[in-house]
């Protein structure tokens, strides 16, 4: 955590404060796009623009956060906030960035209950989805800059790329990648109100998903399935895929599909207990993780881990990318939309948030 922050008088460590959740809280209302977006859009804020830590020690926690289990980017989140912070910042960050993404999942469970559909907004959604795209090439970029730091780190990675498309598992790909480079270096309603289960157990069950998810947010889906579906049987697959579904279509961390879970099965008080539950391992995790892993760098071991984690990190974020790209970059129009888009972040610096809103517009008029 911040040690300069300890050194602040009462109003610097407030404005501190203050400065953590505007930000946080307005990336948790644009952050679009999952995970790699969402880093996407920190490299930029945090990063970029302020320059809280160096781009070095920000892609040495994505490289942790990916072996963690939880949220990676919210967990980012937490990280950030608790450099800026202090534990507090820890926390006002992640509560920050939650937040915007509950309440919206929140409505939509809403309108869902009471009229047995999602409102369609899927061509805003159409057009947003390039913009998200050139966001995250801009800042694969930047980050390949940090961590491709010579030829050996280019060679090094193609391999790891070629590994990723046979279809190897996430946490074993960066597993297997930081230690070889250390030795190198050295349902539509519930089924029936009888068999709603309790407050308690929706939280306990969510914090154990909190606990032992690794991976991104689009994993939840197979969780999700198993512990409603299949185990308690009080949700439908159908109900279980349109809450990822709108997990996706908001902003912010996709991990409060937990929200809109919890508010099918037990209303608005199932929907707090919910969210809590699934983000409360990052923030434990984080709060431990966080001053462990600045002194852990010094290490010549563990500094090979993390270089060989990182650039396995760039890898996954690359073939995330590609996926998202495949999926959203479908016509003329929404190539048409990405290039334009990438164009304004890039040549001529226009803030993220008036490109969203943009390509969210011409989706729709379109």
């Amino acid at each position: 955590m911040s040690d300069d922050y300890k050194l602040l008088n009462k109003e610097e460590k407030l404005n501190r404060q203050k400065e953590i959740s505007k930000i946080f809280f307005k990336l948790g209302f644009i952050a679009f796009g999952g995970p790699a977006a969402h880093i996407s859009m920190m490299d930029d804020e945090i990063i970029e623009k302020r320059k809280w830590i160096s781009r070095e020690k920000f892609i040495d926690f994505i490289g942790a956060s990916n072996l963690i289990p939880g949220p990676n980017s919210t967990e980012m989140v937490m990280y950030l906030g608790g450099q800026r912070g202090g534990v507090l910042g820890l926390f006002n960050a992640g509560i920050s960035f939650i937040f915007p993404a509950m309440v919206i999942t929140f409505i939509f469970a809403y309108l869902y209950v009471e009229y047995g559909s999602i409102p369609q907004v899927n061509s805003i959604l159409e057009g947003i989805k390039p913009v998200t795209i050139a966001i995250v090439i801009k800042a694969l970029y930047r980050l390949g800059k940090t961590v491709i730091k010579d030829k050996f780190a280019l060679l090094y990675g193609i391999p790891i790329f070629a590994i990723y498309l046979v279809g190897i598992s996430e946490i074993f790909l960066l597993f297997i990648s930081g230690l070889i480079m250390m030795l190198i270096k050295n349902r539509d309603r519930i089924k029936n109100r009888f068999f709603s289960i309790s407050s308690p157990l929706i939280f306990l069950i969510f914090l154990k998903i909190g606990a032992v998810l690794y991976g991104s947010g689009y994993v939840l889906l197979a969780f999700l399935e198993a512990e409603f579906v299949e185990k308690l049987g009080v949700l439908t697959t159908s109900q279980i895929i349109d809450a990822v579904a709108i997990g996706q279509l908001k902003p912010g961390p996709i991990f409060t599909t937990a929200t809109f879970v919890g508010y099918l099965i037990s209303g608005t008080f199932g929907a707090i207990l919910a969210t809590i539950g699934i983000f409360l391992p990052s923030f434990i995790i984080v709060l431990i993780l966080g001053p462990l892993l600045e002194r852990v760098r010094d290490s010549t071991w563990i500094s090979g881990l993390l270089d060989g984690i990182n650039i396995a990190s760039l890898v996954l974020m690359l073939g995330v990318s590609i996926t998202l790209a495949t999926e959203s970059i479908i016509d003329i129009t929404t190539f048409l939309i990405f290039a334009i888009s990438y164009l304004l972040i890039t040549r001529f610096k226009i803030n993220v948030v008036w490109v969203i809103i943009l390509g969210g517009i011409i989706g729709w008029l379109i």
